[in-house]
């Protein structure tokens, strides 16, 4: 028998690499002779890059960066040095994970140290750049990565802007004589599953600003800022970009990268699988199990589960998901290769105690799967 396991992170408990080792070992109690293949997966939000690692046997490198208010942060990059590869996950330089809560401001924050990850891919030859860009703190339309790179904003008076998005407002010239040439040799993807432009009233300042810190009044300046800073680019490149689908992402950062480097969009699990080998594990598979820590009517937005669905329905493998709680609306699911769903916990309890007993948890559902599987099975 040949099982896939196939997860994402637990938030706040387990990463996927870790969900996936203690489904393994609650299936071995019943199927000790199966083949069990661990494949942790990520939808390009926060975790994206571990998962990536993990299944390609990549390599994490550190450095310290600047973060989204400044202060220096030891962010991780990837590198698949056969497939000349970097795995730049934004939320590591420029996470909102990077600032305590009280101290967010979207207008001030800068993605800057996202720019110094992507200088370190290139010096290392990176031919192709995966952006992952879920989990930002920032709203700077990614000005902050492109000055990093080389890019200089300069207002009336030929001084360099302060960084942040609100900064903007003051935009009179871009000089891109600086910009690292190399961008141009890379392919660059960016891993996101939001479509959002970047301006109006479902641009990246009006969705995402908010949750960044920002008030109603400075979401407006935020949104004129930004638009200001796509005149000028309109300008510079001969092409308006920032109604492109996905511009809005991550605080603009998917429209520096559509401008700048000719980024192609695809969804983060996408990206994932195809980097991890999907495909082919789940080739002959006779079950595939996923899982993330709430599965509920949101995750046909692009989530893990559902991407992982989509490969395994072409190959016809059933797909069973676990879940920290079955959410609102998950019934949904079944109609797009989820055949079944089952939450962590056998009974009533305490979000502290699922997320610190997770792998206990997880291995006794896995378990409590197999062997129903088992008994069905035996009476076909």
């Amino acid at each position: 028998m040949k099982i896939v396991i196939a997860p994402d992170s637990f938030k706040d408990s387990l990463d996927a690499a870790g969900v996936a080792r203690a489904i393994s070992a609650g299936l071995a109690k019943v199927w000790p002779q199966a083949e069990r293949i661990e494949c942790p997966m990520a939808d390009g939000g926060e975790g994206t890059l571990e998962a990536i690692v993990a299944a390609t046997q990549g390599e994490l490198r550190r450095q310290m960066v600047r973060g989204p208010l400044g202060a220096p942060v030891e962010a991780s990059w990837g590198w698949l040095a056969q497939e000349r590869t970097a795995v730049i996950e934004m939320a590591q330089a420029s996470g909102i994970q990077c600032i305590p809560s009280a101290e967010r401001d979207a207008c001030r924050s800068s993605t800057w140290g996202t720019g110094e990850l992507v200088a370190a891919a290139l010096a290392a030859g990176a031919r192709r750049i995966v952006l992952a860009i879920g989990g930002s703190a920032t709203n700077d339309a990614g000005s902050g990565m492109l000055r990093a790179l080389g890019l200089r904003l300069l207002d009336a008076d030929g001084q360099a802007l302060a960084e942040g998005g609100l900064a903007l407002a003051a935009l009179a010239r871009i000089d891109a004589s600086d910009l690292d040439p190399r961008l141009g040799e890379v392919q660059f993807e960016v891993a996101a599953d939001v479509d959002n432009p970047l301006c109006g009233g479902n641009g990246a300042s009006a969705v995402f600003g908010p949750q960044k810190g920002a008030s109603p009044e400075q979401v407006q300046a935020l949104d004129q800022a930004l638009g200001h800073f796509a005149d000028h680019c309109a300008q510079l490149l001969g092409e308006d970009l920032r109604d492109f689908p996905g511009c809005g992402a991550a605080g603009g950062m998917g429209f520096a990268a559509k401008a700048f480097m000719g980024a192609r969009f695809r969804p983060g699990v996408e990206v994932v699988a195809e980097l991890a080998g999907l495909e082919a594990v789940v080739q002959g598979a006779d079950l595939v199990i996923t899982g993330e820590g709430r599965f509920d009517a949101q995750t046909l937005r692009g989530k893990t589960p559902l991407g992982v669905a989509r490969v395994a329905k072409r190959h016809a493998v059933p797909v069973v998901v676990i879940a920290g709680t079955l959410g609102e609306g998950f019934e949904a699911l079944y109609a797009h290769g989820i055949d079944a769903a089952f939450a962590l916990a056998s009974g009533p309890t305490s979000l502290e105690r699922a997320c610190s007993e997770a792998g206990v948890l997880l291995e006794a559902r896995a378990e409590a799967i197999a062997r129903l599987w088992q008994v069905a099975r035996s009476r076909d």
